[in-house]
């Protein structure tokens, strides 16, 4: 049974829970802050274990970040524990797809919780704009996030997550409310972390966002942007400023990945 304890303590929230969406909007927002996306495992070509007692103890144990299959199963198997009505969702990513590319596999995990009165998309693991705070299903206006504002648009059968602000919009996924099983995960993620000319095989990608900033690492390139200001980007230019980066901006300890790491970056 996962020990909901010990994830609440990981994020740094008080007991005792409530089913109620003043609950998952606070441990939303604290996991975003506390448990950092990231995918050094596909980066490296290392095996990405998304069972539910592989992910506790990689993210919640061992204190590390992971990528959307590793971040949802978590928040997912945490929110059930406290009880929620959850359902797993998956999604087709938009953002950063080529146009006339075609239709993109279903590489991302979301959550649909339902709560009295209302639907809610949950969502701790979509790395290039993550989401520290709940978005109502059913509502297509802008709602604000982590110092932005985001939209659930209706497109036939299906829902579009769509960026509004800041810059030009730009959808971010588009998902359906078909429930998914766990061994849809186990599939989306070996492809995800295996096919040679995935995302997260090619880059590496780390980001928290907390109430004042968003920190995201491309590469080699660092982007802060503290919300309602202009985005401050520097390149790190050695391992020592990649550790660095992983222990203060990711409170990741990377003393067996920053090696690795640092060479293959090198290479891109």
């Amino acid at each position: 049974m996962f020990d909901v304890d010990r994830y609440r303590a990981r994020i740094g929230v008080e007991p005792p829970p409530a089913a109620d969406l003043a609950t998952l909007r606070r441990w939303q927002a604290r996991h975003a802050a506390t448990v950092p996306f990231e995918n050094v495992e596909p980066f490296l070509g290392r095996p990405v274990d998304v069972d539910a007692d592989a992910v506790a103890a990689k993210l919640v144990d061992q204190r590390r970040g992971g990528y959307c299959f590793e971040q949802n199963t978590l928040f997912g198997a945490a929110l059930a524990g406290a009880g929620f009505t959850v359902t797993p969702l998956a999604a087709r990513v938009l953002l950063g797809a080529p146009a006339g590319g075609g239709v993109s596999p279903r590489t991302h995990m979301l959550l649909r919780v339902d709560l009295e009165g209302g639907r809610w998309i949950a969502d701790v693991g979509f790395g290039g704009h993550l989401m520290n705070a709940p978005l109502a299903l059913d509502d297509d206006g802008e709602q604000p996030q982590a110092g932005s504002r985001l939209r659930v648009r209706r497109d036939a059968d299906a829902y579009v997550i769509e960026r509004v602000d800041p810059g030009p919009p730009a959808p971010l996924y588009r998902f359906t409310l078909e429930p998914q099983a766990p061994a849809d995960f186990r599939v989306a993620n070996w492809y995800t972390s295996t096919f040679p000319g995935a995302l997260m095989r090619n880059h590496l990608l780390v980001e928290r966002v907390d109430d004042r900033e968003r920190v995201s690492l491309f590469d080699r390139r660092v982007t802060r942007r503290r919300h309602g200001e202009a985005p401050v980007e520097s390149t790190l230019a050695s391992a020592a400023q990649l550790e660095a980066f992983l222990r203060d901006d990711a409170g990741i300890d990377g003393d067996d990945v920053v090696g690795p790491l640092w060479e293959r970056l090198q290479r891109l």
